[in-house]
């Protein structure tokens, strides 16, 4: 038999590493900072760009696609040379998607500091960052699958199933959650309004969980755990039955974000009955991961790598299995829009995702710079303080989440809430806090020491860029199945037929849900009373949406009776069609506020926004001065209407060519208002900078825009009811 020699690009391995290295130290120190940012509201006072929800989005994006993201490639590229005995099939295309996804990580670094966001959980950035995505996205797409077709390997392992339906699920989750209307060079709406694009952000925000933090690792889980441990697979078949159970149920389980919301009954559930069969595929993998180590533990116990793993695969099973429960109705009444989601998400972040990483990492250097680990200790030291910081950060969140949702809903023997003022609540869970942040600390200690000892492992080591190979050339492959051969043993190499039904498998989820709901009017009824935001109340939206205040509040009041009797009338689908887009959040930081219109005076929000503890003793939001300090940018409001319009926004020609006036009048009327306010506080330094007068003018502030969004949110039923 011919034996063909060629070469393992390491090359890309490594820049793929040093990146995920880099950017974890990164992410997960601005998610430090975010966590101190809830004891020290102030910690970054007046700094726009550093503020609470630039920041936030910041950490999950650098975690998520710089962390995390790089980790993927890094594996994907050493294990797929290897499983297919070739080399990638392009360098070329390699280095694209090495600078390009940098690049985008590094643009993204920019843009959500600067306020430029589209708003959507994990899906913020804007759309040239979005095209650039889903280009450097074809570019891996391609390369893997070139590289497929150039195997030396007759069947495809099952780490590289997961990888195919990796690929072809984000790149659909990414271009149709993605689509947008641009207004100018880094603003957009999204195409979809309302529930339409609650579904759709959700079908995608939790698939993006399911795609790009699941089934690349579940891959990776198949291809390095029986490696470091050197057993096979505990189980071939079951490892078949994982992958397609898996990718055709995970695609059902979005709306089980949006129970008791807005959205149409018949999703919800959906949403419940698929979320609860996830148990079974996901602890399928969990169990094949582990029993893989079946005779191998004494090895586990002196190998960090395999710590690393066991830990993280526990970890899936964990997540795994609270999330299918929380999408119970009765627990989800419960855990939403509580810290208990949070803990639940940094579960999975932070031991199934982190562990894998550092797992691959600690097993990947050695072997590419042809050396031994520098320190068994230091891993061992990374690996407890790693595992404390996790729980350390988990379990006061869980205690939070609790806690939380206990005080909300307690009532007097009169009907009134116990907790009527919102800010109870949340001054009770301040040490839950500080337990976070020393978790999180201790997390990011230990990342440290994973830096120090690959520094000093790659300098004892010799770099091997190209490192040699053999194998036999692959013969041409049958296109039929021969005498004997299983159906999936068939399929494992036609690479092409495998992705197909991948494709179908995880189109089928989607199409049922999104569909019926963009199609069907009836899941919309429509509410006479509900206009289109004014001029200034769009531009006020807009900037909301800038400074990220839907991270800790909501804008869906659920029907239970302590939220109605909390904030008023529960959320109606109807009243939401002219938001591009929706603003549900998934967090209440500080309470929900979809009836906050007309609830308090302008000078009231003024007040809230330059100083909230000066209204809310005990407040935990930071300070926005620079809203009553920046004139407010009209330039393209008319081009902001109009691109409303494409969307179904009816907004008349007058409308739209009187816009100018329309805002000055509006925002004239919140002037006069503030000052006919005896309590109104007046900037000082505004008056000076405006030769020392007692009138300092607010009508084109941005503040202004802002108190007029507030002024409007949840009145249009009033307006009916009244």
């Amino acid at each position: 038999m011919e034996m063909q020699q060629f070469h393992y690009d390491n090359k890309i391995v490594t820049k793929f590493l040093y990146a995920t290295i880099i950017f974890g130290v990164v992410g997960m120190l601005v998610g430090l900072i975010v966590a101190f940012m809830f004891l020290f509201p102030n910690l970054t006072d007046g700094i726009s760009w550093l503020s609470f929800g630039r920041l936030r989005p910041l950490h999950t994006n650098a975690v998520i696609f710089a962390f995390v993201g790089n980790a993927m490639f890094a594996g994907i590229y050493y294990s797929l040379q290897r499983l297919l005995k070739t080399r990638m099939a392009s360098d070329l295309l390699s280095n694209i998607n090495f600078w390009g996804w940098q690049l985008i990580i590094v643009s993204a670094a920019i843009t959500l500091p600067l306020g430029l966001t589209t708003s959507k959980e994990y899906a913020e950035l804007e759309w040239p960052i979005d095209i650039a995505i889903a280009l450097i996205w074809v570019v891996f797409g391609v390369n893997m699958i070139w590289t497929i077709l150039k195997r030396r390997q007759r069947h495809l392992y099952v780490a590289i199933w997961f990888y195919l339906a990796t690929f072809v699920t984000v790149a659909v989750l990414h271009i149709f959650n993605s689509l947008e209307l641009p207004v100018s060079a880094m603003k957009s709406y999204s195409v979809y309004a309302g529930v339409q694009d609650a579904l759709v952000q959700w079908w995608y925000g939790h698939n993006a969980v399911a795609f790009f933090l699941t089934t690349p690792f579940l891959g990776l889980m198949y291809y390095f755990v029986p490696k470091a441990a050197n057993r096979p697979v505990y189980s071939y078949r079951l490892s078949i039955v994982h992958f397609w159970s898996l990718i055709f149920l995970y695609i059902w389980a979005g709306p089980h974000h949006l129970l008791y919301t807005a959205l149409p009954e018949w999703a919800q559930n959906l949403g419940v009955v698929f979320s609860v069969m996830l148990i079974m595929p996901s602890w399928g993998g969990m169990i094949n991961g582990l029993l893989t180590l079946r005779g191998a533990w004494d090895k586990v116990r002196t190998d960090p790598v395999l710590k690393f793993f066991v830990v993280a695969i526990t970890g899936y099973g964990m997540a795994t299995f609270e999330g299918p429960t929380l999408s119970l109705k009765n627990v989800n009444a419960i855990a939403h829009f509580t810290d208990w989601i949070i803990a639940h998400v940094h579960v999975g972040a932070l031991a199934w995702n982190g562990f894998m990483a550092f797992g691959i990492i600690y097993y990947l250097i050695p072997r590419l710079f042809k050396t031994k680990l520098f320190s068994t200790g230091l891993a061992d030291l990374h690996f407890w303080l790693g595992t404390l910081g996790i729980i350390i950060y988990a379990l006061p969140m869980y205690v939070a989440g609790f806690t939380q949702a206990s005080m909300w809903k307690q009532f007097n023997p009169d009907g009134t809430l116990v907790y009527g003022n919102f800010l109870e609540t949340v001054t009770e869970i301040i040490p839950m806090y500080w337990m976070r942040a020393i978790g999180g600390t201790l997390y990011l200690v230990g990342m440290l020491i994973l830096v120090y000892n690959i520094i000093a492992t790659v300098r004892s080591g010799s770099k091997v860029e190209d490192e040699a190979a053999e194998a036999p050339a692959l013969t041409r492959v049958s296109k039929n199945r021969v005498a004997g051969e299983g159906w999936h043993t068939w399929l494992e190499r036609r690479p092409v037929q495998l992705t197909v039904l991948a494709t179908i498998a995880i189109l089928i989820g989607g199409v049922v849900q999104i569909v019926p709901t963009i199609v069907v009017k009836s899941n919309i009824p429509t509410i006479s009373s509900v206009q289109p935001y004014t001029p200034l109340e769009l531009e006020g939206r807009d900037i909301y949406i800038r400074e990220g205040c839907n991270t800790c509040h909501s804008q869906m009041i659920r029907p239970f009776r302590s939220e109605v009797e909390r904030y008023g009338e529960y959320s109606k689908a109807g009243e939401f069609v002219y938001d591009h887009p929706f603003l549900w959040g998934s967090k209440r930081t500080g309470p929900d506020l979809h009836r906050i219109g007309r609830k308090y005076s302008d000078n009231w929000h003024f007040n809230h926004m330059y100083d909230p503890q000066s209204t809310s003793s005990g407040s935990i939001m930071p300070r926005y001065p620079w809203l009553i300090n920046n004139e407010l940018d009209k330039s393209d409001t008319e081009t902001k209407m109009r691109t409303m319009v494409k969307l179904g926004v009816p907004y008349s020609d007058e409308e739209i060519t009187n816009a100018q006036a329309h805002m000055l009048e509006q925002g004239t009327q919140i002037e006069q208002n503030l000052y006919a306010d005896p309590d109104f506080a007046k900037t000082y330094e505004d008056s000076k900078r405006n030769g020392g007068e007692d009138f300092v003018e607010m009508r084109n502030r941005e503040i202004v825009a802002v108190i007029a969004y507030l002024q409007r949110l949840g009145t249009d039923i009033k307006v009916a009811a009244e």
